[in-house]
C-alpha cells in the first residue's frame, strides 16, 4: 500500500479546548468518555466520546468477482443487515483479526490478503479506526461462529447486484458502504490479474 501524504487539514490546528475527562462506561469492547471543553465559539460544553479498538473489514473477492456478504440482525437499530464481514480486533494484530472474521462470519479463508485502506467510522461521536483488508483466494474454513454472531445468511453478490442493494436500500450500513468504495476505488487504481 503506497504512503499517505500528511492530511492537509491537521496543519490547521484544533479549535476545541479540553478542561478535562472522565470515563463514564467502559466494558471490554467500547469506552465512552465524557470531556468537559470550550467550544470553537468560546462556550463551556460537554463532549461525549465512544472509544472502540481497531476495526477490519474485508472485501472478500471470488474468482468471478463477487463480494461475500453476511446478513445479521443488528441488535442497536432492529433491523437484518447486509454487511461484508467486520468485526474489532480485540486487541490482536489487524491481519490476525481480519482472517479470524472471515473465518468466523464467512466460513471462509483466504490465500490473499491486503489492507488496502482505511476510514473513521462515526468521526462526530466515536474514535473509532477501521482497516479495509481485500481477500482474494478464497476457501472453505470448518469454523462457523453464525449462531453467535447473528447471521442468518452468506452470499456472493456481483458488482452489479451490490450496486442495486445500495441503490434499494438493503446494503445500508455506513462502514460497509465505506469499505465497499475504498475496494471500488482501490481495485480501479490495481486492476486484478489472474
Amino acid at each position: 500500500m503506497e504512503e499517505r501524504g500528511a492530511n492537509p487539514l491537521e496543519s490547521m490546528g484544533n479549535p476545541w479546548r479540553t478542561l478535562d475527562s472522565r470515563v463514564a462506561y467502559e466494558n471490554p469492547w467500547i469506552r465512552v468518555r465524557e470531556d468537559r471543553v470550550i467550544r470553537p465559539d468560546g462556550s463551556p460544553g460537554l463532549y461525549g466520546v465512544l472509544e472502540l479498538k481497531p476495526s477490519v473489514f474485508i472485501v472478500a473477492l471470488t474468482e468471478e468477482g463477487e463480494a461475500v456478504l453476511v446478513r445479521l440482525y443488528r441488535y442497536t437499530t432492529g433491523t437484518h443487515s447486509w454487511e461484508i464481514p467486520a468485526g474489532g480486533s480485540e486487541g490482536q494484530d489487524l491481519l490476525e483479526a481480519a482472517q479470524r472474521e472471515l473465518r468466523e462470519e464467512a466460513g471462509l479463508l483466504a490465500g490473499e490478503w491486503t489492507e488496502i485502506g482505511d476510514f473513521e467510522g462515526l468521526n462526530g461521536v466515536a474514535d473509532a479506526r477501521c482497516h479495509v483488508f481485500l481477500a482474494r483466494g478464497l476457501s472453505p474454513s470448518e469454523e462457523d461462529g453464525h449462531a453467535e454472531e447473528g447471521i442468518t445468511d452468506v452470499k456472493r453478490a456481483s458488482p452489479e447486484e451490490i450496486h442495486r442493494m445500495i441503490l434499494s436500500g438493503e446494503i445500508k450500513d455506513g462502514e460497509t458502504l465505506s469499505a465497499l468504495m475504498i475496494a471500488r476505488t482501490w481495485l480501479e487504481e490495481n486492476p486484478l490479474r489472474p
